[in-house]
């Protein structure tokens, strides 16, 4: 998981800061490494560093630098790649002049491309995606950089959000699947590009619009232009993530003109008509990602709703800590259930999802230890069944808990009184987007290569 956000000013005005500020708003999509790039004197001047934002990037010097073109990201990556070398953007200044990159998604088909590159006499230095299209980029050096990238696009199988800096231009664009989002907003004569629409609230923007699936939007002195990947009546097979509106982005973001905090109240709405629970004295919500499918599910279930479980909110998430130790630890120190609430109460606990299923048991656990009589687990999305293949770490299949045990097993593996499921019937009809527009693979197994051989 990553996020990206881009910023462009046409009255020249400096824009470092505000990029800043838009990882800020990011940084749920990913915490282990930041970066920013801007043009400074014809090349590409950058921050990175590892850890969370502020860590990582040092806020006082942007406010000292002058840039009206930027771009940065904030990432989650595998603890295998922790290395400043695949810290986002990556640059270079080639035969057309300064570049970088900032890349959400996963290139399917990297390991084929990497391979005929190299036999060109590409040399890598990081392990990341968003190299493969820098060089590719690089080896086509008698074309414009514009043309250049949509030849390198047009190469690429899987997913992408890209912000791309070049010497006068911020350049967006998104796979011709829609697999991950992205969003075009303005303010005052500087157009910013961002995962989410979340970080366009920070600075103040207004959302223009979602770019487009296999859009490329060019921002520069001249205006906004938009261009192709692929001609438009190949973009028509959509493939949004089901995963964003049920735990990536944050609630009060926008992606393709539905509300996450919509659909995950409807989520929680159809959980309560599925699987109610009868005779229950509390509704709960696992914070944050779970708390609005608990407000839907304790409306439909006519069931008091309570902040029964609280966060510490300088703890991040537990999902994209890198190790599983972590995890473990993170769950105690982030989550602390309520014990006057909870004693001899028989309580509704509503949670996103279960990949590992680390969270559910120890929050079970900490909330029977409170004295509860009963507790039932509703989960506001169907059993992650599959590893997602787009850029969503959920590693491998044996390592998620629905594939290693059955529901029976599981509830006793977490120590519920009962657990049960939303359908992928009900995350679509939520969500508020066609089945055929929607990737439900993680949870259903069908992927899209596999039904387009």
């Amino acid at each position: 998981m990553s996020g990206i956000f881009g910023a462009y000013s046409a009255v020249k005005k400096t824009v470092l800061e505000e990029v800043y500020l838009g990882l800020y708003a990011l940084q749920h999509r990913g915490q282990e490494s930041a970066g920013i790039s801007w043009i400074q004197d014809g090349s590409v001047a950058s921050k990175r560093g590892l850890g969370l934002l502020h860590n990582a990037i040092d806020q006082k010097r942007l406010a000292d630098g002058e840039a009206y073109n930027a771009i940065g990201h904030v990432r989650y990556v595998p603890l295998e790649s922790s290395r400043l070398q695949n810290v986002l953007p990556i640059s270079a200044n080639y035969a057309r002049g300064p570049i970088a990159i900032a890349h959400d998604g996963l290139i399917t088909n990297l390991a084929e491309l990497t391979r005929q590159l190299e036999q060109r006499g590409a040399i890598f230095q990081s392990s990341t995606n968003s190299e493969a299209i820098l060089h590719m980029m690089a080896q086509k050096s008698h074309m414009q950089p514009i043309d250049a990238l949509v030849d390198a696009l047009r190469r690429i199988e899987g997913s992408y959000a890209l912000a791309v800096l070049l010497e006068n231009s911020l350049v967006a664009a998104r796979d011709p699947y829609g697999f991950k989002p992205l969003v075009l907003g303005e303010r005052e004569g500087t157009y910013y590009v961002a995962s989410e629409s979340c970080a366009l609230d920070i600075v103040g923007a207004t959302l223009l619009r979602d770019v487009e699936p296999g859009e490329i939007v060019v921002v520069n002195g001249k205006g906004v232009k938009s261009l192709r990947v692929r001609p438009e009546e190949k973009c028509r097979r959509l493939m949004h993530c089901s995963f964003e509106y049920v735990y990536t982005a944050r609630p009060d973001s926008i992606i393709d003109g539905r509300s996450v905090y919509e659909a995950r109240k409807e989520m929680g709405r159809r959980l309560a008509r599925k699987s109610p629970c009868p005779g229950a004295d509390l509704v709960a919500g696992m914070p944050d990602s779970g708390t609005i499918a608990a407000i839907g599910y304790a409306q439909a279930s006519k069931t008091p709703f309570e902040m029964a479980v609280v966060r510490n909110r300088y703890v991040g998430r537990t999902f994209i800590q890198p190790t599983q130790k972590v995890r473990e630890l993170g769950v105690k120190i982030k989550l602390n259930p309520i014990e006057a609430l909870f004693k001899d109460k028989k309580a509704a606990i509503v949670d996103d999802s279960i990949v590992r299923g680390t969270t559910a048991e120890r929050i079970v656990s900490m909330i029977r230890s409170c004295g509860a009589e009963e507790v039932h687990l509703r989960i506001a999305s169907p059993p992650v069944l599959h590893p997602c293949r787009y850029g969503i770490d959920t590693r491998k299949e044996n390592t998620l808990a629905a594939v290693r045990m059955t529901l029976d097993e599981l509830c006793r593996k977490v120590g519920a009184d009962s657990l049960d499921y939303l359908s992928e019937e009900d995350l679509t009809a939520a969500v508020g987007l066609p089945e055929e527009k929607l990737c439900t693979a993680c949870f259903s197994g069908k992927y899209l290569e596999d039904e387009e051989k």
